[in-house]
């Protein structure tokens, strides 16, 4: 991702927050954070949106939005769960503009970013539960990505399938456990 330095002509420096001008070394501050947390910040992102050219534009979006808004960033709370919660909100806007095909419901992407105010957000799970989804058996996969990514009910489903509703829930629980299983061992392991 590459974003114009502020001695490029083209480049309008962010307005002021609504909190009043922000000083300069608050505004440094906050992208320096910006730039030590954009690789996790980045992944969050691209475990929500799997098209790497959307994921490239809703991160730059969100230092832009980081960047106006700097000025109510308070030193020594948490940068990474204000960012993070910013990040969250460009990506709900994307898909009410745009919604995707392959993208995770509302209700799950708000799911999977909820974070303590001032605790780090769960980027880790983030990160390991596209990789989990594939892990899943075929079936068990398509019930997922039916429920969760497109957003259908279980009748439906169901329908799809060519299965009962019963069996529809029964796969989609089995399946989430097995996914918060796969997401832990993930975490307590270090892998990536």
């Amino acid at each position: 991702m590459s974003m114009p330095p502020e001695s490029t002509p083209d480049f309008q420096p962010a307005p002021a927050s609504a909190a009043g001008p922000v000083a300069p070394e608050q505004l440094a501050m906050v992208q320096q954070l910006f730039v030590q947390n954009l690789v996790p910040l980045r992944g969050v992102v691209r475990a929500l949106i799997r098209d790497p050219h959307r994921v490239d534009d809703l991160v730059q979006e969100t230092f832009l939005t980081i960047t106006a808004k700097a000025g109510t960033f308070r030193e020594g709370s948490s940068f990474r769960a204000w960012a993070f919660t910013i990040a969250r909100f460009k990506v709900l806007e994307s898909l009410r503009k745009n919604p995707l095909n392959d993208a995770f419901s509302e209700e799950v992407i708000q799911s999977l970013c909820a974070t303590e105010p001032e605790s780090p957000p769960n980027e880790e799970r983030m990160e390991h539960l596209a990789g989990c989804i594939k892990k899943l058996a075929p079936q068990a996969r398509r019930t997922v990505e039916l429920r969760y990514q497109q957003e259908h009910t279980p009748p439906q489903i169901a329908s799809i399938m060519g299965w009962s509703v019963s069996a529809v829930n029964v796969t989609l629980s089995r399946a989430r456990a097995l996914l918060r299983t796969c997401v832990e061992r993930q975490i307590t392991s270090g892998n990536r």
